[in-house]
């Protein structure tokens, strides 16, 4: 179901997540230039709020398509976690991180499914977002911590929910889009 290489690839962009997000959730005055050593803490916590956001979201991705009949994939998008980390670097005020994909290996998909392996992912964050928001409304004697990873799984997933559902090709909100539309006409 999946593959080692997948495990591998997981867990690297895995880690490069945690590597940028550490320091946008725990600023330093000085990001480029590190005074501090490496703290481990820090990394940890950054990749346990922000990892699972993406890593189940292109999982989403994969099991959506093997349940319609097809082979799929997870590969690490290189060039994608390139700029994420040169971004980082150079202490831009944005970030974009793609960090990876699902390729399925099919010569044609059908419009509908298309359009269902393209909303699995963004839905993985919708779900996400929406739970800590429940949580984080109702629950009335939360601990810090639990509360603060709340607090940022919520801000993430509702970013990467947005973002992914954008109505663009490459997009997954313009492969949702156009499955739809081929689906109709």
């Amino acid at each position: 179901m999946i593959s080692l290489l997948e495990i591998i690839y997981m867990l690297i962009v895995t880690g490069i997540i945690g590597f940028i997000f550490m320091d946008i959730i725990f600023p330093r005055r000085d990001m480029f230039f590190y005074k501090k050593r490496f703290d481990w803490k820090q990394f940890g916590f950054a990749t346990l709020v922000a990892a699972p956001g993406v890593i189940f979201h292109e999982l989403a991705h994969k099991f959506v398509a093997m349940a319609f009949g097809y082979q799929a994939s997870f590969s690490v998008f290189w060039f994608g976690l390139f700029i994420g980390v040169f971004l980082k670097l150079i202490k831009s005020p944005f970030l974009i991180i793609a960090p990876g994909y699902v390729k399925i290996f099919a010569a044609n998909i059908a419009p509908l499914k298309s359009a269902a392996i393209a909303f699995a992912g963004p839905f993985v964050n919708l779900c996400l977002w929406l739970g800590s928001w429940i949580v984080l409304s109702k629950a009335t004697n939360l601990k810090r911590n639990t509360a603060v990873v709340l607090y940022l799984t919520k801000q993430i997933n509702m970013i990467l929910f947005i973002f992914n559902m954008i109505p663009i090709p490459p997009f997954d909100g313009g492969k949702v889009v156009l499955g739809l539309v081929k689906a109709i006409f």
